[in-house]
C-alpha cells in the first residue's frame, strides 16, 4: 500500500512543478469564446476579433460549429463576401468594412459557436458564442374547480400554470398568499414539464399539488415565471386563484336582514348559515305560541324565508336545522327571537261627532303598539298640526270647524312606523254656499257647464231654477258639488241662473249672471267677476279678452277706425313738417344760425310762435295736439286747433 502512495505523490509533484511547454500544437488552451446575446427575431452582429489591418480581413472564412463540426457559412475574398449554400445563405451580410458579419432573423436554432478564420499572414481564428433569448407569454393558470377535501390522505392538484413560447426554459415559482412554496414531503409537490415547439421555443407546464386545511378556503395561489433577456433578469406573474376547499359543518346559525328594529311593512329575510363547505341542507321552523312546538316554514329555492310585508303575527321564536347529506347528521341553531314592531287599532272617540254651533267637543285617540307611542292631531284640509297628545279640545265651534280631523299615532324610536285615523266633525247649521254671486261670460247658443257648491250639516241638496242635465258629487260628508249642463238662450241671458241648497235647517241661494262676450264694451271687473264656470266659456273668453289693464278690447270694425285715425294723424304731422321746412328755407324761422332774420311779432307775443291748423276732428281726438303749456280751448271753439311752439 505504501508504494502506490509514493508513486502518486511523485507524479503529483512532477505535474505541479514542471512548467507547460508553450507553442506545442494541440497543447495550448483555447481562449473562451466572445459572448453575444440577442433576442429572437433581432439581428446578431458577429465581430471578427482578428487584427484590423486590411490584409488580415481580405481573406476570412466563417464557420458555424454544430455538434463539434465546423460548417462553412460565409467567405471573404479581397473584401468581398459571399454566403455558402445552407441554412444561413440568405441571412448573412458584411458590415463595418468586412469586420462584422450580420445575422438577421435570429431563431433559437442559431444558438451555437460561430468562428472566423484568417489565412494571412498566418492562420488565425476567433470564436463567438451566440446566446438567444425570448420572453415567455403571460402565464396562464387554471384552478382545480372540483375542489379539494381537507381529509385527503395525499396532496391533491391545486392549479396548473402554463408559460408558452419562451427561450431558454423559464423557471416557475408557486406562491400562496404572497409567500413562495417549496417542496415538502406529503404536503407540497411541484411537478414541471416542458415541450419544445417546432420554432425551437419552449412551453413550460407546472402542476402544484398540496394538502390543504380549512384555513386555506380563502387562500390566494399564483405562479411566477422567471426568465433572462440581454437586458437582465425579468419575471411575469399570473392572476390569483382560489381553490374550493371542502370541510365538514361544525356550527349552524340564523341571520336576519335588515339588521336593527323591524316594523310592519318591511321586507324581512331569514336565512341559515353554516361554517361547512359545501353547506348542509337547511330548514327553518317557528315555534307555535299555543302548542310550543316547532312548525316548519316555507322557504324559497335558496333556503331563505322571506316575510313581505312583515306583520306583527310574524313575531316569534325561529330555529334553523342543518342536515349534512354526507354524514346525515343534523345540527340545530340557537333559537332566535324575531320582533316585528307595529301600531294598530287606531281609534277616535266619539267616532262620528255632531255638535251645535257655539258648543265644545273633546276628541280622544287611542292605539295599540309594541313600543311607546306619540300622538298628534292634524287638520285634514290644511295639514296643520293642532295638538300634540291623544286629546284634542275644540271650543266655541263655528261652521268653519266642521270637517276632517286626523289622529296620527307614531313610534318615535322607529322612523316610518305610524298609523292614522280620520274623524269628521259635523257642525249643525243651514247650508252655506261657496259664493253668493258670480258673473259668467258666455256666447249665445253655446252649451255651458255651471257648478255650484254648498256645505252644511245635515248634508244639503242642490236644485236649479232652469232645466238641464245635472249631476252631484260628494266632496266630503258635509259638502256637495252640483253641475248643470245647459244651452245659452236669450231667455237665459235675461233671467240668469240660480242654484238653491236646502236642508232641514234652512236653505241658501247662489246667483250666476250670464253676460255675452261683447268685445266693444267688455272690460274685466275683478270685483264682480269670479271667473268662468266652464272650460268652454274660459276658452272663448281667453281668446278675445286681454288680462292686461293697458290693452284695448276692439272688434274688427273698430280696428279699422283706429287704422284710419292713425293714417290721418300721420298726414297732419307730414303737412306740419312741410310748413316748418318751408319757413326754414325762406329764412323766416329763427334756428340760432347767424345771418338769419328774426320774425317780428307783437310785443305781447314776442316769445311765442303760433301755427294755425284747420281740422274737422272731434275735440277728444284732437286732444293729442294740445300745447305743452296746457292752454285750453274756448268752449265754443270747435273748428280750430293751435300748437304753441315756444323757444
Amino acid at each position: 500500500m505504501g508504494l502506490p502512495r509514493l508513486v502518486c505523490a511523485f507524479l503529483l509533484a512532477a505535474c505541479c512543478c514542471c512548467p507547460r511547454v508553450a507553442g506545442v500544437p494541440g497543447e495550448a488552451e483555447q481562449p473562451a469564446p466572445e459572448l453575444v446575446e440577442v433576442e429572437v427575431g433581432s439581428t446578431a452582429l458577429l465581430k471578427c476579433g482578428l487584427s484590423q489591418s486590411q490584409g488580415n480581413l481580405s481573406h476570412v472564412d466563417w464557420f458555424s460549429v454544430h455538434k463539434e463540426k465546423r460548417i462553412p457559412i460565409f467567405r471573404v475574398r479581397q473584401g468581398q463576401g459571399q454566403s455558402e449554400p445552407g441554412e444561413y445563405q440568405h441571412r448573412l451580410s458584411l458590415q463595418d468594412r468586412g469586420a462584422t458579419l450580420a445575422l438577421t432573423q435570429v431563431t433559437p436554432h442559431d444558438e451555437r459557436i460561430f468562428l472566423c478564420q484568417g489565412k494571412r499572414p498566418r492562420s488565425q481564428e476567433h470564436r463567438i458564442q451566440l446566446r438567444v433569448y425570448k420572453a415567455p407569454e403571460e402565464p396562464n393558470i387554471q384552478v382545480n374547480a372540483l375542489g379539494i377535501p381537507v381529509d385527503s390522505k395525499e396532496p391533491e392538484e391545486v392549479a396548473t400554470c402554463v408559460g408558452r413560447n419562451g427561450y431558454p426554459i423559464p423557471q416557475v415559482i408557486w406562491y400562496k398568499n404572497g409567500r413562495p412554496l417549496k417542496e415538502e414531503k406529503n404536503r407540497v409537490h411541484i411537478q414541471s414539464s416542458q415541450t419544445v415547439e417546432s420554432s425551437g421555443l419552449y412551453t413550460l407546464q407546472s402542476i402544484l399539488k398540496a394538502q390543504l386545511v380549512k384555513e386555506d378556503k380563502d387562500a390566494q395561489f399564483y405562479c411566477e415565471l422567471n426568465y433572462r433577456l440581454p437586458s437582465g433578469n425579468h419575471m411575469k406573474e399570473s392572476r390569483e386563484v382560489t381553490v374550493p376547499v371542502f370541510y365538514p359543518t361544525e356550527k349552524v346559525w340564523l341571520e336576519v336582514e335588515p339588521v336593527g328594529m323591524l316594523k310592519e311593512g318591511d321586507r324581512v329575510e331569514i336565512r341559515c348559515l353554516a361554517d361547512g363547505n359545501p353547506p348542509p341542507h337547511f330548514s327553518i321552523s317557528k315555534q307555535n305560541p299555543s302548542t310550543r312546538e316547532a312548525e316548519e316554514e316555507t322557504t324559497n329555492d335558496n333556503g331563505v324565508l322571506v316575510l313581505e310585508p312583515a306583520q306583527k303575527e310574524h313575531s316569534g321564536l325561529y330555529e334553523c336545522q342543518g342536515l349534512d347529506l354526507d354524514t346525515m347528521i343534523s345540527l340545530p341553531s340557537e333559537p332566535q327571537e324575531l320582533l316585528v314592531n307595529y301600531v294598530s287599532d287606531v281609534r277616535v272617540s266619539p267616532a262620528a261627532p255632531e255638535r251645535q254651533e257655539g258648543s265644545s267637543l273633546t276628541l280622544t285617540c287611542e292605539a295599540e303598539s309594541s313600543q311607546d307611542l306619540e300622538f298628534q292631531w292634524l287638520r285634514e284640509e290644511t295639514g296643520q298640526v293642532l295638538e300634540r297628545g291623544p286629546v284634542l279640545q275644540l271650543h266655541d265651534l263655528k261652521r268653519e270647524a266642521g270637517g276632517g280631523y286626523r289622529c296620527v299615532a307614531s313610534v318615535p324610536s322607529i322612523p316610518g312606523l305610524n298609523r292614522t285615523q280620520l274623524v269628521n266633525v259635523a257642525v249643525f247649521g243651514p247650508p252655506w254656499m261657496a259664493f253668493k254671486e258670480r258673473k259668467v261670460w258666455v256666447k249665445e247658443n253655446m252649451m255651458l257647464n255651471l257648478s255650484c257648491e254648498a256645505s252644511g250639516h245635515p248634508r244639503p241638496t242642490i236644485s236649479w231654477n232652469v232645466n238641464g242635465t245635472t249631476s252631484e258629487q260628494d266632496q266630503d260628508p258635509q259638502r256637495v258639488l252640483s253641475t248643470l249642463n245647459v244651452l245659452v238662450t236669450p231667455e237665459l241671458l235675461e233671467t240668469g241662473v240660480e242654484c238653491t241648497a236646502s236642508s232641514d235647517l234652512g236653505k241658501n241661494t247662489s246667483i250666476l249672471f250670464l253676460e255675452l262676450v261683447n268685445l266693444t264694451t267688455l272690460t274685466p271687473d275683478s270685483n264682480t267677476t269670479t271667473g268662468l264656470s266652464t272650460s268652454t266659456a274660459s276658452k272663448a273668453l281667453s281668446r278675445k279678452v286681454s288680462r292686461s289693464d293697458d290693452e284695448c278690447l276692439c272688434e274688427p270694425e273698430s280696428q279699422g277706425v283706429v287704422i284710419v285715425a292713425v293714417i290721418v294723424c300721420i298726414l297732419v304731422l307730414a303737412v306740419l313738417g312741410a310748413v316748418l321746412y318751408f319757413l326754414y328755407k325762406k329764412g323766416k324761422l329763427p334756428c340760432g344760425r347767424s345771418g338769419k332774420q328774426e320774425i317780428t311779432l307783437p310785443p305781447s307775443r314776442k316769445s311765442e310762435f303760433v301755427v294755425e291748423v284747420k281740422s274737422d276732428k272731434l275735440p277728444e281726438e284732437m286732444g293729442l295736439l294740445q300745447g305743452s303749456s296746457g292752454d285750453k280751448r274756448a268752449p265754443g271753439d270747435q273748428g280750430e286747433k293751435y300748437i304753441d311752439l315756444r323757444h
